[in-house]
């Protein structure tokens, strides 16, 4: 870990990962706690990149790690909590004819993704804020779906995102990621929401878990 990049306390870890466990296991729980963690992450955004080192070859090494395990040829492409942006403009370049599309919770985290867009007349690569329990788009919309430490909401990925599309789910720090939901649980969950060929492995100083929704028989 860089000597400037500010790790999280104990505190925020143990929530965080509280949370995504809920998430996971009791989604209805999520409008209990959505509107904390929206807030929680409206203060954070300034200064987000600085201390997270959001965009950095290592912040971004579980996320490129998840996409080689994939065969991912995707015309449009998700990225759930995307913060300030990094992950989604990595995406957009490992993609360069795909249409990406970046969603938050957080609004203060969606203004400072635009500015480092700018206007796109082609509009190929967008940010929005939003829920991701809720997603503002169509069923089979997505050939891929990714997101860097967040909670997972399985339904709505499930349902936009294409038969035979793929999913990347990172956490940048591993165990110690705030917002991660351990791998036993992912796999279960998966699992039961269709998917199949899934993978798992580590990059830089956090892990990934591929898999591909199953396409119908």
């Amino acid at each position: 870990m860089s000597a400037d990049r500010v790790s999280p306390d104990r505190k925020t870890i143990f929530v965080g990962k509280t949370i995504c466990r809920l998430v996971a296991v009791a989604p209805w729980t999520w409008p209990v706690v959505r509107g904390a963690v929206g807030r929680f992450f409206d203060q954070a955004a300034t200064g987000w990149d600085e201390r997270t080192e959001a965009g950095s070859p290592e912040h971004l090494a579980t996320l490129a790690g998840g996409l080689d395990a994939i065969p991912a040829r995707p015309e449009r492409v998700l990225d759930l909590g995307c913060g300030t942006g990094a992950g989604t403009l990595f995406l957009a370049r490992e993609f360069p004819t795909a249409s990406v599309r970046g969603l938050d919770l957080s609004p203060e985290m969606i203004a400072k993704a635009q500015a480092k867009i700018g206007l796109d007349p082609d509009a190929r690569v967008s940010f929005r804020s939003g829920d991701a329990s809720s997603l503002p788009y169509g069923d089979n919309s997505f050939d891929l779906v990714a997101q860097i430490n967040m909670p997972v909401f399985f339904r709505e990925i499930e349902r936009v995102l294409r038969p035979g599309g793929g999913l990347v789910i990172a956490s940048s720090l591993g165990d110690s990621t705030p917002f991660s939901t351990p791998e036993k649980l992912v796999r279960r969950k998966l699992a039961s929401h269709g998917f199949d060929h899934v993978y798992s492995g580590a990059a830089s100083e956090g892990t990934w878990v591929a898999a591909t929704l199953e396409e119908p028989r």
